[in-house]
């Protein structure tokens, strides 16, 4: 078994030092509650430390998430090692073969922005063609011609442009790069999509946290974060234009609209670079992934339970009313429907799970 990484090991020392709740007798399930780790993609850890607390709250069983990045919380739950992994990257077809069957549940709507640090520069507009070139080091000042004629009025700098990204393997750069892939067929043919990527120019930092952190501190630089991240460290971020030629800013509606198509059955789907009208073009679906089959390391049938549990509540509406109030959207119905008729398959040791 691979040593668990150490932030996650301290989110789940943190956790069990206010669990003693997960003694006590659950009334409205009828066991005793347990405690559950997670770990994995930090672009929606504002929705899940909220979420995470009310569930311990309604349901008595505690959750340790430890935000280490989607591709840090794939290995675990490969590994064995936790009850869950959350992710912004469905699993690819070589990945879903290595692995016993996993089932994706859709847990809120986010966008990624492009967060930016241009002092006296409040308002910047950017195309998909723009930003892919930024970061394929082509356009390299910010008085470049192309995003003058985006931002006709506005004083640019004379200043080379710092791009900031992941360092770790990442869900948030997973979606950025199918994004870019899908408006650049320099960036696709060179880059590709991933969760990491070799940038070419720039400077890396660990986690949503640490890219916004990096921006928020070094003038004449953009990097790519999860919405809430720009907010929660007051970032400008750029308008984006769409595949409709609108210039657009990522809001609750804006990425709902992104949704509007078609979802498979198994809810692994792209929503960048939408031709919705009013789409924001970097949005997204972020998952939790589980074992179809959840008796595996010494797991108990409690723990299956509380893991089915708690994606039942993630999918309900009182839990899908909060993601606006961390700037996320809530799921399209279709979405959980295909859902809850997803976690039906559920089972241990071969018995399926019952959920009232």
């Amino acid at each position: 078994m691979k040593k668990l990484n150490v932030f996650f090991l301290v989110t789940m020392l943190v956790f069990g030092l206010v669990s003693c709740e997960s003694t006590k007798k659950n009334a409205e399930n009828g066991r005793d509650a347990v405690e559950l780790s997670g770990a994995g993609a930090t672009f929606p850890l504002p929705f899940y430390n909220v979420i995470f607390e009310n569930f311990a709250e309604v349901n008595g069983d505690v959750v340790a998430y430890g935000g280490i990045g989607s591709g840090g919380g794939v290995r675990n739950l490969r590994d064995g090692i936790v009850d869950f992994a959350g992710s912004d990257a469905f699993l690819t077809e070589k990945e879903m073969n290595e692995m016993p069957p996993v089932i994706h549940v859709p847990t809120c709507m986010g966008a990624v922005v492009l967060a930016y640090n241009l002092p006296g520069v409040d308002n910047l507009n950017l195309s998909g063609d723009v930003v892919a070139d930024i970061f394929a080091g082509k356009i390299t000042r910010w008085n470049n011609a192309r995003i003058k004629a985006l931002n006709e009025g506005t004083s640019l700098p004379d200043a080379d442009i710092i791009p900031v990204f992941r360092s770790d393997g990442s869900g948030t750069t997973f979606v950025f790069t199918d994004y870019l892939s899908k408006v650049s067929e320099n960036w696709k043919n060179t880059y590709g999509t991933g969760k990491s990527v070799n940038f070419p120019k720039g400077q890396a930092a660990k986690g949503n946290p640490g890219v916004a952190g990096v921006i928020s501190q070094t003038a004449n630089s953009i990097g790519y974060v999860g919405s809430e991240y720009a907010f929660a460290q007051r970032i400008p971020y750029a308008t984006l234009m769409n595949a409709n030629g609108e210039l657009v800013k990522p809001t609750p509606e804006s990425i709902s609209a992104s949704a509007s198509g078609e979802i498979p059955t198994d809810t692994r789907t792209s929503i960048t670079n939408s031709s919705a009208k009013g789409a924001y073009p970097i949005s997204c679906f972020t998952w939790i992934l589980i074992y179809k089959e959840q008796a595996y390391a010494k797991r108990s049938a409690e723990q299956a339970q509380a893991t089915l549990d708690l994606l039942h509540y993630i999918l309900s509406k009182d839990a899908q009313q909060i993601t606006s109030e961390v700037h996320y959207a809530p799921l399209p119905q279709k979405a959980v429907e295909l859902s809850l008729q997803n976690l039906k398959q559920v089972t241990f040791d071969g018995k399926p799970l019952n959920h009232e």
